[in-house]
């Protein structure tokens, strides 16, 4: 099967926010997605940047091609702001995170539509347990042979994304011991999960066929991964991030993606030796990201050496610098050393529970309250 990949000759930027429904008074979550669509639309410049998802109780924010982080950022803030206002004339606010810490499954709506129908047919028990949110990053490369190799590079700094936006550690109104509960239930999904490491371009066609003969796909759309490439728009798309409770922990996550995938393509671009470690290190560093979070020891290479994710970052912060300055996302970047002393999401939430004597309602007052300040 030929798949045909239309590059970006520029690094643009793209985004996808995913965000919950939740209602005012009670902070339970609300299927009422139509009717927050209908009046969102009038409110918001750009109406096409507001998504369904797979239940009624999800809106989803989007970008149009940027060229900077900040362009980015301020086309989710006018758009965000549009849907926020809408969900005032309901009683809804905007929640941002991986998981809702209370709210039962088994009474929420799926969205209209085959393609949802048909993914909780298959899927049953395990689709209807998605109550997860994410954020996924585009950036656009301009070599269709160099997307998988900056693919395989970035699963090295996959447990540094996990970490810093982890914010799912209670489920079903108990404290899952993970910072992200969503990267583990997500992955129960087919095609969902890790990316295989293929070293050309003819192994993923190879493995879309089979997939599409297989019965498995209908759709490249639907090879899930938590990183993988969008041939059609030509971008690498990040998609391993819990949803992010602010504004600024978007910009933050969407510059260090950015500045990733520039400087790793640019490298290999170069002919320079990129870092990559075997599946089973990658698959650990998943694991012990979900759990820990930020206070992960993490896999650095195929030489099994290890290091607090923290640390590993502040160096990652300084390798990318110049990176940043390129791309103009100094600021931006710079906001990953504030996640780490602020805390992050997850952190967060944990505290206001054991402070509250574990309020679930004030947890989620403290998301919703985290988001609208960040507008």
């Amino acid at each position: 099967m030929r798949i045909d990949f239309h590059p970006s000759p520029r690094p643009t930027l793209g985004l996808e926010w995913e965000l919950a429904l939740v209602d005012r008074r009670t902070r339970d979550l609300v299927n009422v997605a139509d009717h927050l669509f209908a009046r969102a639309k009038a409110r918001v410049p750009h109406p096409e940047r507001i998504h369904r998802e797979l239940l009624r109780n999800t809106v989803e924010v989007v970008t149009g091609v940027c060229e900077t982080v900040e362009e980015a950022i301020d086309q989710v803030r006018e758009t965000t702001t549009g849907v926020a206002a809408a969900g005032d004339d309901l009683g809804v606010d905007l929640f941002g995170a991986g998981t809702h810490p209370f709210a039962s499954w088994t009474t929420q709506e799926l969205t209209a539509g085959h393609r949802y129908a048909e993914l909780i047919d298959r899927t049953q028990w395990w689709g209807r347990q998605m109550l997860i949110w994410g954020v996924h990053v585009h950036v656009g490369l301009p070599e269709r042979d160099r997307i998988l190799p900056v693919l395989n590079g970035l699963l090295t700094y996959y447990p540094h994304f996990q970490a810093l936006s982890a914010s799912s550690p209670i489920w079903a109104g108990l404290d899952t011991g993970y910072a992200s509960n969503r990267a583990l239930m997500f992955q129960q999904l087919p095609t969902a999960g890790l990316p295989f490491q293929f070293t050309t371009w003819e192994e993923f066609e190879a493995y879309v066929s089979d997939q599409t003969t297989t019965g498995v796909i209908d759709d490249i759309s639907e090879i899930r991964w938590d990183i993988r490439p969008s041939p059609k728009i030509g971008t690498i798309e990040n998609r391993i991030c819990d949803g992010v409770s602010t504004l600024q922990e978007l910009a933050a996550i969407a510059a260090l993606a950015h500045c990733l995938c520039v400087d790793l393509d640019a490298r290999i671009a170069a002919g320079e030796p990129v870092a990559t470690m075997p599946a089973w290190h990658v698959q650990e560093n998943k694991w012990r990201a979900a759990r820990y979070g930020l206070d992960a020891i993490v896999i650095l290479n195929d030489a099994s050496e290890e290091r607090l994710v923290t640390d590993d970052l502040a160096d990652l912060l300084l390798r990318l610098e110049p990176v940043a300055a390129r791309l103009g996302c100094e600021k931006e970047l710079a906001g990953v050393r504030d996640i780490i002393d602020k805390g992050a999401s997850y952190q967060r939430q944990r505290a206001i529970a054991s402070s509250t004597g574990g309020d679930l309602v004030a947890v989620v007052d403290s998301v919703v309250r985290d988001l609208r300040g960040s507008l």
